[in-house]
């Protein structure tokens, strides 16, 4: 079946939309939706979340009836996930034919240290409480405040990473806040075969939490590769990796619950 030209008219709730890949999606989504669609950009900084809305609203897009509301809100607090639900709701409007839940929102987590030395609990709870809890509770609240009567269809996108699927020493929080959502995802696509669940990684993009890594990992092999990969000029963009994800929405081949990476498409 030859990709579609557009995602449709869509209610398009992002987290962590206010910088990189998050803001990629965002500026992205608003190219691909029809007019009389809606984003929802979430993430705990208002002043740049207002930046980019501003900046969507000016645009072609936005001129052509494109909606952008902000939802100031931290994921990992119940507050927050309330808050973004309520924005959501009464963004939607019955001529929508899609709902898309791109769960961006993540931390990298302490990686100056190993594994043996994460003895405090409140530490890790703290930790899989944003990277994980949030992201299966505001899908799952999504969901139900949201329901595909009529014909309306989800797409629930995990913007995971290969650290879901691999090791890397000195990054046990990271990997395990991975590993479980991206399994967390995989259920939801056995459940709900109706749904169209991606987990996408959208590999070693070229940002904040790239230099956290650089500077702070611990285990010197590890932190090593990710130098190594800036100064041959092997990260990528947001926007190149962005490119390739709205590619994998237009074409909506893939199986759902699937682990894609950048470099297989």
């Amino acid at each position: 079946m030859p990709p579609s030209s557009d995602l449709g008219r869509a209610l398009c709730i992002i987290t962590g939309a206010s910088r990189g890949f998050g803001r990629a999606v965002a500026r992205d989504l608003s190219r691909l939706v029809q007019p009389g669609s809606v984003l929802v950009l979430a993430a705990r900084s208002g002043d740049e979340l207002r930046a980019l809305q501003a900046e969507l609203t000016a645009s072609e897009a936005g001129r052509a009836g494109l909606k952008v509301q902000v939802a100031v809100a931290d994921v990992g607090r119940t507050e927050g996930l309330e808050t973004i639900i309520r924005t959501s709701v009464e963004a939607f409007s019955e001529d929508m034919d899609r709902v898309i839940l791109v769960n961006n929102a993540a931390s990298l987590g302490d990686v100056s240290r190993f594994t043996r030395s994460f003895t405090d609990m409140a530490e890790v709870d703290s930790y899989l409480s944003l990277n994980v809890s949030s992201s299966l509770c505001l899908t799952a609240r999504v969901l139900q405040a949201l329901p595909g009567r009529g014909g309306l269809k989800h797409t629930v996108v995990n913007v995971t990473s290969l650290c879901a699927l691999q090791p890397f020493s000195s990054w046990v929080l990271y990997c395990t806040g991975k590993a479980a959502r991206e399994m967390m995802f995989r259920v939801l696509a056995e459940e709900e075969p109706e749904l169209r669940v991606l987990n996408y990684s959208p590999g070693p993009l070229d940002t904040e939490m790239q230099q956290e890594a650089r500077s702070r990992t611990a285990d010197p092999d590890v932190k090593m590769s990710f130098s190594k990969m800036k100064t041959r000029g092997q990260l990528l963009t947001c926007e190149e990796s962005c490119a390739k994800l709205m590619k994998v929405l237009l074409e909506d081949s893939f199986s759902s619950g699937a682990h894609i990476d950048v470099y297989d498409v």
